[in-house]
């Protein structure tokens, strides 16, 4: 199974469980299904955003901790001045 078929499934699941439950198909107390089930995706739309933001955020932060990285966009950038300078572009 691809990771797409994978995503495509899980996502089937949870949606398909979701209109189970905002649909009343499985029982749940009533303050349950009007005050909580109505805002899930909302919820999760919010979660998976901050969960972005930190990965993000710590990726940046961690930047200078992954020196292969860092030696290949040092190797990038020369070759790119290297590159203008050929055509007659003034770096630094």
């Amino acid at each position: 199974m691809t990771r797409a078929q994978q995503t495509v499934s899980v996502g089937l699941l949870v949606t398909s469980l979701y209109l189970a439950l905002y649909l009343g198909l499985i029982p749940l107390p009533a303050l349950i299904s009007n005050e909580i089930i109505p805002f899930l995706p909302f919820w999760a739309l919010v979660t998976f955003g901050a969960y972005l933001l930190f990965k993000l955020g710590w990726g940046v932060f961690t930047f200078n901790d992954v020196p292969e990285a860092h030696a290949e966009l040092m190797k990038e950038i020369d070759l790119a001045k290297a590159e203008l300078r050929t055509k007659g572009v003034d770096i630094d």
